[in-house]
């Protein structure tokens, strides 16, 4: 499975963006996609994920009621849109995906990886 990720980019303090990552292979069963991110000096954390058959997601505390992760079947793209961003959510974002629906937030469980697109929250 190749991923895709698209969007990003310079916004202030307060503004939204999107991101989106499509991919490459068809998806079924028992798949999630989710996103994660890396700041600079920082480990990659989880942000968010979505199953593909239930549409079940999960958020990391931090985005919580300001992110929303999302889903086109038909496009198998995942998509996450992001508001109120603050100076703390500037990281690279990276969309993964895996075959299984268990340990969601778990970043070691994720086999496809898409290249990371830069957010950047200014103050």
């Amino acid at each position: 499975v190749q991923l895709q990720a698209s969007g990003g980019g310079l916004v202030q303090t307060g503004g939204s963006l999107s991101l989106s990552c499509a991919a490459s292979a068809r998806t079924a069963g028992s798949y999630a996609m989710g996103w994660f991110r890396q700041a600079p000096g920082k480990e990659r954390e989880f942000v968010a994920v979505i199953t593909w058959s239930s549409g079940s997601t999960r958020y990391a505390d931090s985005v919580k009621g300001r992110f929303t992760i999302s889903k086109d079947i038909a496009k198998n793209t995942v998509y996450l849109q992001m508001n109120s961003l603050k100076p703390e959510d500037t990281a690279v974002y990276y969309c993964a995906a895996k075959y299984s629906t268990i340990q969601l937030m778990d970043i070691k469980s994720y086999s496809y990886w898409g290249q990371g697109t830069q957010v950047t929250v200014s103050s």
